[in-house]
């Protein structure tokens, strides 16, 4: 029994009653108000806005917003499972339940045990909760863990209220950040092997964590990539890379009971390996819309002019939803920008039908 949605029902038939009396205009949004508890206990178990959020409507039809609450108020009174209700202030209702009310409460409680105050399946359309999202170029740090720990106890009161939800990890596995990953972990690959490294170069990731994977590289290769050019080390380095940050990621989350049931990835949504290229869809579906043009950017304001390249991009035009500027989608490089494959990941998650 959840008290407030059942007075939330409650209140509102009566509303619909002053409808159809012509007390209050048809055509109301009855989810306006809201029943909670009083700011001060003293003033009882529930409080209501109704008469307040409906005053101009009350108005409109010859009453105000205290006459509106002082006839809820009489209303309630005459309820069985209510012992006093009184109009407070420019609108409020404060409502007192009779203690037999929680007579039954407590009685649900001991019926239904841990699934106390859960919601029945509600219909609504499937909810994706994406949390965590660390990129793979390292280990979990106690912020990710923060955001795991909040993701994952919102996924579950969406279930236990009835909702259908989806925990999702989004793979950032395309991009500069992983090909660093890649050099860093092919520097710990020669290690492995014997060479002397020295110094970690500047811009490199310098983390003991890589040492496992250059070890493990080394007994799958042996040194058979050390002669290799980059181009050819590369792609083979920086998949078996990423591939061991997400274990690792993975493990700590299990560590804190988290288990993701989707590992959405960056990379396969770009293409790169061969796929289906759902960015570039993306941005001829927003070009289609009128939402992506060619043009130029002003240039950053306080920014060097050494810093800034005039020339046409493919820009989605975010001004039209408030920003400041409009966004690019392509780098000069050819290379898709961060904005523009999360634009398409999102995308996904609407045609996946959340």
């Amino acid at each position: 029994m959840n008290l407030f949605e059942y007075f939330q029902t409650l209140i509102a038939d009566l509303l619909r009653k002053r409808i159809a009396a012509g007390d209050l205009p048809p055509g109301l949004d009855l989810g306006r108000f809201v029943v909670e508890p009083p700011r001060e206990a003293a003033h009882g178990d529930l409080s209501t806005n109704a008469a307040m959020v409906y005053a101009r409507e009350a108005k409109q039809a010859g009453s105000n917003a205290r006459a509106l609450a002082d006839g809820l108020a009489a209303d309630l009174k005459r309820e069985s499972d209510v012992l006093s209700a009184e109009a407070a202030g420019p609108g409020f209702i404060n409502i007192v339940l009779r203690p037999e009310v929680y007579h039954k409460v407590l009685k649900t409680v001991l019926i239904q045990g841990t699934r106390f105050g859960a919601g029945a399946r509600s219909g609504e359309p499937p909810v994706n909760v994406e949390y965590v999202s660390a990129n793979p170029t390292g280990p979990m740090h106690v912020g990710h863990a923060r955001g795991a720990v909040f993701g994952d106890a919102l996924a579950s009161l969406l279930i236990f209220s009835g909702r259908e939800a989806t925990r999702e990890y989004y793979v950032n596995d395309a991009g500069g950040q992983v090909d660093v990953l890649a050099r860093s972990a092919y520097l710990r690959y020669r290690e492995a092997l014997g060479d002397a490294i020295g110094p970690i170069p500047e811009g490199l990731y310098p983390g003991d964590y890589l040492k496992p994977v250059g070890d493990a590289l080394a007994r799958e290769f042996g040194a058979s990539l050390q002669n290799r050019p980059e181009a050819e080390w590369l792609p083979l380095v920086r998949a078996r890379a990423i591939e061991a940050m997400i274990g690792v990621i993975r493990d700590d989350l299990a560590a804190l009971n988290i288990t993701h049931e989707v590992f959405a990835s960056e990379r396969a949504l770009t293409g790169a390996d061969g796929g289906e290229d759902r960015v570039a869809e993306t941005i001829e579906w927003l070009r289609a819309k009128g939402l992506v043009y060619q043009g130029r950017l002003p240039p950053p304001k306080g920014a060097p002019a050494d810093d800034w390249e005039d020339r046409d991009q493919t820009l989605f035009r975010s001004t039209g939803f408030g920003d400041d500027v409009d966004r690019p989608l392509i780098k000069s490089d050819g290379a898709y920008t961060y904005f523009a494959s999360d634009i398409a990941y999102h995308k996904t998650k609407i045609d996946r039908g959340f």
